[in-house]
């Protein structure tokens, strides 16, 4: 490992890793095989000089220096994930549409609108950047995405740069693992669930904002969390591996093995929008992929 230097192909095992929950399902998404996944992780941690990664029978899991090394890693696949779509569109002669969507509303629809109509007359290309709902806003104001799909946060001052229009209804719920005591009560107060640390998003996330907004008008505020996760998929995997309730979308735990319970006297509503540059007409593809969007919402 004599001089070997940081490559892009690290941070992309590591992030895969931790969005994956398992090196298996990891080695499959970047088309390697676990082994050579597996020592180019055990070579990214040789460099850091520090575990990235907690392994156990259940799967990995970040330590708290992977979880910072991810955090500044996103951002940086991100924009190499643009760069080689921006290079697949020269080599084929066409302009891609850049698509920002946020991590609930890809696990929730964005993906499946994206990976279905195989047999479209005509195949849209996309750029897709995965970022919070306010890094979303942000990029469609400085012209870096051409639509995006972001949650919308009640009472939240509007951005004069982007027109907004409504997707679908959401609501941040919480739940529970089927081996929670919750699951079996179906229904707790609201002093029950600001006095319980659980697992949530990070505070930068539309979710915990939703939650913190409609808490904070009732004079809460939510308990320590047990663990911040990054993506819904990070804060489902650590519920599950803590059997501790979890606040999210609900468009993104139907389909896992949680019980929804219901909080008496309190809920936490918001919406999905689709999210364009203001003033600014759409293109035929962008008014196409917009449909696409709206059609794979499930209902």
């Amino acid at each position: 490992m004599a001089g070997r230097s940081l490559e892009l192909a690290d941070l992309r095992s590591l992030a895969a890793a931790a969005e994956a929950g398992t090196l298996g399902r990891a080695a499959l998404r970047l088309h390697v095989s676990q082994p050579a996944l597996t020592r180019r992780l055990q070579g990214l941690e040789t460099l850091a000089g520090v575990p990235l990664l907690e392994r156990s029978p259940r799967g990995v899991s970040l330590t708290p220096a992977g979880r910072r090394l991810y955090e500044h890693a996103r951002p940086l696949l991100g924009a190499s994930d643009e760069v080689e779509a921006v290079l697949a569109g020269l080599r084929h002669d066409v302009s891609p549409i850049r698509l920002a969507a946020s991590h609930s509303a890809v696990d929730a629809f964005v993906g499946a609108a994206l990976l279905g109509e195989p047999d479209a007359e005509r195949r849209l290309g996309v750029e897709l950047v995965t970022a919070n709902s306010l890094v979303v806003r942000r990029l469609i104001a400085e012209g870096r995405a051409d639509l995006g799909v972001a949650a919308g946060r009640p009472h939240a001052t509007p951005n004069p740069t982007v027109q907004e229009e409504r997707l679908c209804d959401d609501e941040i719920v919480c739940a529970v693992p089927n081996g929670h005591v919750w699951a079996q009560r179906g229904r707790i107060s609201v002093r029950e669930l600001v006095q319980t640390p659980m697992v949530l998003r990070d505070r930068s996330s539309n979710a915990r904002w939703t939650v913190d907004a409609v808490l904070r008008q009732k004079g809460l505020a939510l308990a320590p969390p047990l663990e911040e996760a990054p993506t819904p998929a990070t804060a489902k995997r650590a519920a599950m591996a803590l059997n501790a309730p979890v606040l999210l979308s609900w468009r993104v735990l139907a389909p896992d093995p949680f019980v929804r319970v219901t909080v008496d006297g309190c809920t936490f509503p918001r919406q999905y929008f689709a999210v364009l540059p203001a003033g600014g007409a759409s293109t035929p593809e962008i008014a196409e992929l917009k449909q696409r969007l709206q059609a794979a919402v499930p209902r």
